[in-house]
């Protein structure tokens, strides 16, 4: 089976046919940098983390782009996201930005995402945006007024065709305040003219003014990846109008098609509410983190598929943890035979095992990223080794499940221990423990070599000794 994406614009899944043979772009709707990111943004970014993982894995060479908005993304009322956090913070904008993208980038290491390839940010691509701007007034799809540039939403017969809306149904003044300039209601703002007190502002042919938040995602992620993308992404709430906006400028200013494969990951919930920080009802990902190891919030969003809502809760959270704690157990059992049983014999059982499941976590991951499918297997892998395990004393190779943990778990999904509370350094310090205790009792020091058993055992690390060898598992 061959990969499925489920296309957003056609409302199916579709195999997925890049442009370019064995290369992927891919662009994704960056953070508004004005305060710090929270667990929506957590689930979006780790969601296409999965995308970039799994194509890469695939032996696709794959450029993720994804932007930095630290300008021109305007609230429902008109003001400007970024200068009301500077005026919250009284800071200068850019001392701002600069603060919450260093945070931002924090978050995502933390929670194990891969940098991207491209970072752009918005200010660092007016000149892009401007010759954009330019290109749509030639062509006739914009039109200026008083220093302000609209996109004419009436010129471009396919508006709506993402979020299937039709245009005598759309709202005026998305994202933007409604300004009776415009000639219809929902044309949407390229270049908006600043008034003299505007903070962020650049000269153009049009008078000094800013980028509108739409403009900068066509502009950079078509200089990066090409007028025709393989893959976009972003969160469900950005499909309108961000997103329908972003394929009316693109393909009226190059007459192709902007984006072969639409992709949109859904909310996280509270109490059945979206989260969100005009609603006032979100948790940042630094407070998640004092709560949560990092690799628990990231089980706790891949057990729920992308496009699917997840309802946050303490009890949720906790649930996954307890399910990835299984997993963890299962691989650092094995982790721990594999050290004291280097040049075991090969065994057909558990070859028959690794391959039957790690099929199944393949054409679960075929099927448009279904991460939870994918984490069954695993669970299912899991209680097949530690039946295997329970009832055998031969001294076979655990290096192949070893290393299908490590790909599918680790490399694929990376829910495997990575953080500092984790991961090889825990298991380096328990191997190391467990060679002391062997050399106290071969020097029949029993005590000492009970107390580190003991101590071992209150850390949650059980100790097994079985024909003269030494295994441990996490309790």
């Amino acid at each position: 089976m061959a990969l499925k994406i489920y296309n957003t614009l056609t409302r199916k899944k579709e195999p997925f046919v890049p442009l370019r043979k064995g290369e992927v772009g891919i662009y994704v709707c960056g953070p508004t940098v004005y305060s710090d990111a929270h667990l929506g943004h957590a689930k979006s970014y780790i969601s296409f983390d999965i995308v970039v993982r799994y194509l890469r894995w695939l032996g696709y060479r794959v450029k993720y782009v994804q932007n930095i908005t630290d300008a021109g993304h305007l609230l429902d009322t008109g003001e400007d996201r970024i200068l009301k956090g500077a005026k919250r913070e009284k800071l200068d904008p850019m001392e701002l930005t600069e603060k919450y993208i260093r945070n931002y980038f924090e978050d995502m290491d933390t929670l194990g995402c891969l940098r991207p390839n491209i970072s752009p940010r918005a200010t660092g691509h007016i000149p892009e945006q401007i010759k954009l701007v330019e290109t749509l007034l030639k062509k006739g799809y914009a039109y200026e007024t008083n220093g302000t540039v609209y996109f004419d939403i009436t010129k471009f017969p396919e508006y709506g065709k993402l979020s299937h809306r039709k245009v005598e149904e759309q709202v005026a003044g998305a994202r933007v305040e409604v300004r009776t300039e415009k000639k219809h209601p929902a044309d949407f703002a390229l270049w908006i003219h600043a008034s003299p007190e505007h903070i962020m502002k650049w000269d153009s042919p049009w008078g000094v003014g800013y980028p509108g938040w739409h403009l900068e995602c066509s502009a950079m992620s078509m200089k990066y990846l090409g007028e025709t993308l393989d893959i976009h992404g972003g969160g469900m709430d950005n499909m309108f109008p961000h997103h329908e906006c972003e394929i009316a400028q693109s393909e009226a200013a190059t007459g192709k098609q902007f984006v072969r494969y639409w992709m949109h990951n859904n909310m996280v919930l509270v109490d059945g509410v979206k989260m969100s920080k005009s609603l006032g009802n979100f948790i940042t990902i630094k407070e998640a983190l004092n709560k949560y190891s990092p690799e628990q919030i990231r089980f706790f969003i891949l057990t729920t598929h992308y496009r699917s809502p997840v309802d946050f809760s303490n009890s949720a959270v906790q649930g996954a943890g307890e399910g990835m704690h299984k997993i963890h157990t299962t691989f650092e059992r094995i982790s721990g035979i594999v050290q004291t049983t280097p040049k075991g014999k090969s065994s057909p059982e558990i070859n028959k095992i690794l391959e039957v499941h790690k099929k199944k976590f393949i054409e679960a991951m075929d099927d448009d990223f279904n991460t939870p499918l994918a984490i069954g297997t695993l669970f299912d892998l899991s209680r097949e080794l530690n039946k295997y395990l329970d009832r055998t004393h031969d001294d076979v190779s655990l290096q192949p499940a070893l290393e299908v943990y490590e790909k599918l778990g680790g490399k694929i999904l990376g829910i495997l221990p990575f953080s500092k509370k984790a991961g090889i350094e825990g298991t380096q310090f328990i191997e190391l423990l467990i060679e002391m205790r062997e050399k106290l009792r071969a020097e029949k020091q029993w005590k000492l070599a009970d107390e580190i058993r003991s101590k071992l055992q209150e850390l949650g690390v059980s100790l097994e000794d079985k024909l003269g060898k030494t295994t441990w598992k996490k309790n």
